[in-house]
């Protein structure tokens, strides 16, 4: 810098000590012993006095250059010898190594103060740190982030915002004039860059708050490249000015609560989380109790059923049970939706349908009454499709119900054309009942295979998501392997449906198979 501060000063009209001057030359004149000034007037400054026989005597040592020393004429108006030229240099010399020395003495006392407190400050971040990975308390997590701010930063003003799921949320504050409004912390949040940040009069104008509690900084904190958190602080109690350590240490004090805080709701997460696995797994088990299992018996009947859930618990249901006159009824049935409303709606369908059991009355009768229940208790976006069926060995009768279910496919053993049960009603739950379902009865006989099957079989695409497998994909498994037994059958079009989706199921799956024996 051309530009040298007056350290000292005598004799100089219009000069003081602190005042600053312009002196412009090259390296190689500031290198000299000395000069007159009269040789360099244009390029000095305006100095009074004897001006013929003033001398600027460059300060420097071998390496640098500190200034000048400049000392007017003689009082007597001589010229100066050659000898005294000669000692005023030497003392320049001598002067010049102890103004660098102390220069250099003073840089390296404010370097080791500036390293003491980095030392101090990395110590207290790692007490901190460990200090707040064993909290789990958010509250405590504030009130160490709060007193942290108060001891080493000695802010008494500031406020924490953090983003939740949900919203943004004030964590942790101090010494403000009033709470901010939800709608402001969610404008204050959203305006802050990820970086420290000096409100300007533009921001304080549109955010009230921030002028209000004479904010004079603020902090965005990003984790894993998302904007996290906001901190802000007013400024200092001893009213020093923030320097760049300081705001690299409130980031990190940030980061180190943010993180922390951020460990908490990932923590209630988890907990929540696996509450919901413990309680899905009872569910389940519930679930399966409500199945028959095993498969009971049934006479003149080869008989296998199986159901898979997308889900932990499903919609799917089937049903095999006696009723006193010494049939067999068959049920299978598939709830709107999936998971647990779809679970508890299909608890619902088999309590009601296990009640109905003893009660000496028709398919079509019970049906209606399955239906009107449910319709009158039921949210009107879910229904069921069923299908059940009452199968009377003696005389090797079937009699159905088909209420919106995908028809199940009758394959007489002496034909290669498959026939669909679709006789019926409305699926359960849609409407009132209005017309009486239908009940329909037709006769098996030995080698007559039944296929019942949910849309989990039909509807399940390719790895794709393009294409489904079909009706005409189940038809031409059932055909192949229809000489075998229920069991076997059911395993191949579940292994069909495996090997076609790639295991990738989207929805419950649920086949009951009934083939007619001797």
């Amino acid at each position: 810098s051309d530009n040298y501060r007056i350290e000292k000063a005598k004799g100089l009209k219009g000069l003081s000590e602190g005042d600053t001057l312009a002196i412009s030359l090259n390296a190689e004149e500031k290198d000299c012993s000395h000069f007159f000034y009269r040789d360099f007037e244009d390029e000095l400054p305006q100095l009074t006095g004897n001006k013929e026989n003033s001398v600027f005597f460059p300060l420097r040592t071998s390496d640098h250059h500190i200034g000048f020393l400049f000392i007017g004429g003689k009082a007597n108006g001589q010229p100066y010898l050659d000898r005294e030229l000669e000692f005023v240099e030497s003392l320049t010399i001598i002067t010049s190594v102890a103004i660098f020395n102390s220069e250099l003495f003073d840089e390296l006392k404010l370097t080791n103060r500036k390293l003491d407190r980095r030392i101090h400050e990395l110590n207290t971040l790692l007490d901190l740190s460990k200090e707040f990975n064993l909290l789990t308390d958010r509250e405590k997590i504030a009130r160490i982030f709060k007193f942290a701010l108060l001891g080493q930063l000695f802010v008494r003003t500031f406020f924490l915002i953090y983003k939740t799921p949900e919203s943004a949320k004030i964590l942790a504050s101090s010494g403000l004039v009033k709470n901010p409004t939800n709608t402001e912390i969610e404008d204050i949040f959203k305006d802050c860059p990820v970086d420290v940040f000096k409100p300007n009069d533009q921001f304080k104008e549109k955010h009230s708050f921030i002028k209000l509690n004479k904010i004079s900084h603020l902090v965005g904190i990003s984790v894993q490249g998302e904007h996290a958190a906001v901190i802000a602080v007013g400024e200092r109690a001893n009213g020093e000015p923030f320097a760049e350590s300081d705001f690299n240490f409130l980031k990190s004090l940030a980061n180190l609560a943010v993180n922390s805080i951020q460990k908490t709701y990932f923590l209630e997460e988890r907990i929540d989380k696996e509450r919901i696995e413990e309680e899905l797994a009872i569910a389940k088990s519930i679930q399966r109790g409500l199945l028959p299992n095993p498969i009971p018996e049934v006479q003149g009947i080869d008989l296998a059923a199986q159901t898979i859930s997308s889900r932990e618990v499903g919609g799917d249901y089937f049903d095999i049970a006696k009723t006193p006159d010494n049939g067999t009824i068959f049920a299978i049935a598939d709830v709107t939706g999936k998971g647990v409303p779809a679970a508890l709606l299909m608890a619902n369908l088999q309590s009601m349908l296990h009640i109905l059991l003893p009660v000496d009355i028709t398919l079509s009768e019970a049906t209606e009454r399955i239906n009107d229940l449910l319709f009158k208790n039921t949210p009107s976006d879910k229904f069921i499709t069923f299908f059940w069926g009452k199968y009377m060995n003696e005389h090797s009768i079937f009699q159905y119900v088909n209420a919106g279910h995908n028809p199940p496919l009758l394959l007489r053993s002496d034909s290669s054309e498959f026939e669909e049960l679709d006789e019926g009603g409305l699926l359960l739950g849609a409407m009132q009942t209005i017309s009486p379902y239908v009940q329909t009865d037709i006769k098996l006989n030995p080698g007559d295979l039944l296929v019942c099957y949910t849309d989990g079989v039909n509807e399940a695409f390719d790895p794709k998501g393009i294409e489904e497998y079909g009706e005409e994909r189940l038809k031409s498994c059932i055909l192949t392997h229809r000489k075998k037994k229920a069991s076997l059958i059911l395993k191949e079009i579940e292994a069909d449906v495996n090997q076609y989706t790639d295991r990738n199921f989207q929805d419950d799956l649920t086949l009951l198979i009934i083939k007619a024996t001797e």
